[in-house]
This record gives structure tokens, sequence and C-alpha cells, in this order.
């Protein structure tokens, strides 16, 4: 088989404060002292983002380094990394600026407040032949609620419960309002001036959506898809076997876009599809594994739990092909166990306040790093 891994690489935010779980910004000076990270408009979360790699060993090490650096620097401040995707036990009614004087941050600011401070991961696959990348871009948004399922891990929000299990992405300010499935590259390109031509997007950043496409230049030069809409997944392992169903599923495609494009596959239209997409995310943010989604190829109603095992079954061939499937394995313990928000969502109905929750997440975050990292030496 002549199919070749993609290019892969991950932009991650992270929250710092104290072992509490109070959330306290540090994001400024951190990214002044360690070159690995940037700043966010408010500093209680800043961004690392890794060199891109076809292959997963190497992925694995870039995204536990920058963490490892970041948490020595924290020590000496007695603070620490917090998991989960919104502010759970942090006040989110005042914005925190890291940069008082850039204009850009002025915007946000005023026009979003502290729906924007979350965390997040997002997933970068490179795919230079334009074609190719809008059909893909089309088959993942048609598809990232499931991923959004499988990385949800934002239930709390001010020491309380929220109803939902991704609150970040139910806060978090889609913009513009209504994105279209894009047919090719010419679509998006004349999509986008006519948004900056009338405001809706400030600049050509300014594209807040589940998936979109990138490059050096946007919307010009294009070489990736990136996929916005996970929340943040500490396990490396889990985060790893999420891109690599995303991967499967785009190499899939590339084998076979007369069935797997839903331009070419779906009975929806263009729009009905941009609709369905939209709906599926907000339900998966609401219940994630067990909310009821419905299929792009023609709307019928199916269990977000049941596509994905569906999904994984469809991809067992070419995962053998490329050697994958133990790297898809975690994906079955998220299945049985459930998410991150499922399970802090469990341990609170059992009695645990959500202090103790998130204490406890806190722990489990820094052992996961000392067990990856143990790993990598045995395996170095």
């Amino acid at each position: 088989m002549n199919t070749r891994l993609l290019l892969k690489g991950f932009e991650v935010e992270l929250f710092t404060g104290r072992f509490s779980g109070e959330h306290v910004g540090v994001a400024t000076a951190a990214a002044s002292d360690l070159a690995d990270f940037v700043t966010e408009p408010d500093h209680r979360n800043l961004e690392y983002i890794t060199e891109p790699n076809q292959h997963y060993g190497p992925l694995r090490e870039a995204l536990l380094a920058p963490r490892r650096r970041l948490r020595q620097w924290l020590v000496p401040r007695q603070l620490t990394l917090i998991p989960g995707s919104t502010l759970s036990l942090g006040d989110s009614h005042h914005f925190e600026r890291s940069d008082p004087l850039n204009p850009y941050h002025d915007l946000i600011e005023a026009n979003y407040g502290t729906r924007v401070v979350t965390t997040s991961v997002h997933i970068n696959l490179g795919l230079e032949d334009l074609p190719l990348l809008f059909a893909a871009l089309r088959l993942v948004r048609c598809e990232a609620a499931l991923f959004l399922a499988l990385s949800a891990s934002s239930p709390f929000l001010d020491g309380q419960p929220t109803g939902s299990h991704s609150q970040r992405w139910l806060q978090f300010p889609l913009t513009p309002e209504r994105v279209p499935l894009f047919q090719n590259h010419p679509d998006y390109v004349a999509w986008v001036e006519a948004q900056l031509a009338t405001g809706t997007m400030q600049n050509e950043r300014h594209l807040w959506t589940s998936v979109r496409p990138n490059g050096p230049r946007r919307p010009y030069q294009l070489n990736r898809l990136e996929l916005r809409i996970c929340d943040l997944i500490t396990d490396p392992d889990v985060l790893l076997a999420v891109t690599a169903l995303i991967e499967l599923r785009v190499l899939s495609l590339l084998q076979n876009p007369s069935q797997l494009d839903p331009l070419k596959v779906s009975r929806l239209t263009t729009d009905e599809l941009a609709d369905l997409c939209d709906a599926n995310d907000s339900a998966v943010a609401q219940m994630s594994l067990d909310a009821t989604l419905h299929h792009w190829r023609d709307g019928s109603p199916i269990l977000c739990r049941s596509w994905i095992e569906t999904m994984l079954e469809g991809i067992i061939p070419i995962s053998r092909d490329l050697g994958l499937e133990k790297q898809l394995a975690p994906l079955h313990r998220v299945l049985n166990k459930g998410n991150q928000a499922m399970q802090w969502l469990q341990n609170y109905a059992d009695g645990k306040p959500v202090e103790a929750v998130i204490q406890d997440s806190i722990a489990e975050m820094n052992a996961e790093e000392l067990k990856a990292s143990k790993a990598e030496a045995i395996l170095g």
C-alpha cells in the first residue's frame, strides 16, 4: 500500500493556577521566559505549538516536552497546570488581560469577554492538494462532533456543573455565526473576502469554527486542515488516538473520494449539511457520547457512541495497513469509561465536590506526564 501518513501538528492551550484549582495568570511572564509558549488575550491560559511530524512516536514527545518545561518553571512559583477547558473553579466574571496595549485584544475583550477564556487542542493535518484539502474539510466538518465527544472536558464553570459536557463549545463565540461547507478554494477565498469587507471577520484569523483551512497566507496559500472543536485532552495517548482516527478518516477519503466526500455522497444540500453539522456540535456539547446525532449521509438519527464504534470498525483495514491499530486503542477505553467530562460528572454525582474533582485531576494530569516520560526514557 502506497498511502503515506500526513504531517501532523498541535496547538495546545493550557490553564495555570494553584494546586487548589484556582486559576492564576502568568502567561506574559512564562512566554517571556519560555520560547515554546505564546500568550492568549487572557493571561490565565497560554499556548504552545508542536513542529509537524508524520510519525506518532515523536509527536508524543513533542506534546510532553513543553509541558515539562512549563511545570519546571511553575514549581518555584507554587503553581501547576489545571486540566479542563473552562474556568472550572475560576472567576468567569472578569477578563485578565495579558497585553493591555494590544488593539486586537481590545476587540476580543469588548465583544466576547471571558467566553473566550478556554483551553483546547487544535489538530493540524498537512494537505497541500487543494481539491483534496477541501474535500477533507467537508468530511471532518460533518464528523467534527464525534471528536468533540471523545475530548469533552469542560462540565464545570465557576465551581458549579453547567449541565453540559463541553461548556467551552457552548460558550465560545463561533465567528461568523454561520459558516458554509466550502465547495472549493475559490469559493472559500470569495467568502472570506466578503466577511472581511463587511467586518464580520476582523482579520483572516477571525474564523472561529469547528474546522478550517490553514496555511502560510490565508485565505490564498493553504497547506493544512485545522480541527478546532476538541476540548483540551490532557492524556497524550488519548490525544494521539483521536488524531489517528481523524487522519485515518482523511486518508480513507483520499482513497475513496466518491464514497466519503459529503458533497458527492450526501442526500442533503450544502445548506442543510451546514445546519446539521452545527446542530450535531451543539448536541454533543450537551451530552457528548450519549447525544443523539444526525448522520450527514441522509440525516438519519444515530447515537454518537454508535457512530464512533461504526467508524472504528470501518477503518480497521487501513489502520492495519499503516500499523496504527495500537494507536487507536485508547479510544475504546474512552467509549467504555467515558470522556473526562463524563468521569468528572460521575465523581460529582457520587458526592465529590467540584473542588475535589479538579484537585484530583490536577494530580492525575501530573501522573500521566510522569508515566509517559518514564515510557519515553525506556523506549529511548
